[in-house]
This record gives structure tokens, sequence and C-alpha cells, in this order.
């Protein structure tokens, strides 16, 4: 089971993606869901880049 949690504030905006579809499945949705959060932060990312004067982006591994 895949587990999406956004929470939406007054000028804020948090996603949380976890899990995993399952091991009886193919993994065409986990595919999905990981290109398209994927997708965004690396947008989100370019934009910080080309405006740093006014984005900030912080990128954490665990």
């Amino acid at each position: 089971m895949i587990h999406i949690r956004a929470r939406l504030s007054d000028g804020g905006t948090r996603l949380e993606v976890e899990g995993h579809e399952g091991h009886l499945e193919d993994g065409r949705v986990c595919a999905a869901i990981s290109a398209i959060t994927q997708t965004a932060l690396l947008g989100l990312e370019q934009v910080a880049l080309k405006h740093p004067d006014l984005v900030s982006i912080d990128i954490q591994e665990e």
C-alpha cells in the first residue's frame, strides 16, 4: 500500500509519500507515483537555482 499525505495550510503545503504497492503487483503504480513526485522535486529545484534570491530548497537524503 502506498500512503500519500497532503497537508495544506495558509502559505504552506506538506506532501509525504511512502510505501510500496505490494509484492503481487507489477510496479506500475509505484513507478508512476515516483515519477510524478521526483519530477515535481526536480522542477522546484530548477526554479530555486534560477531564482536563489526568491526560492530556497533543502533536499535531504535519509
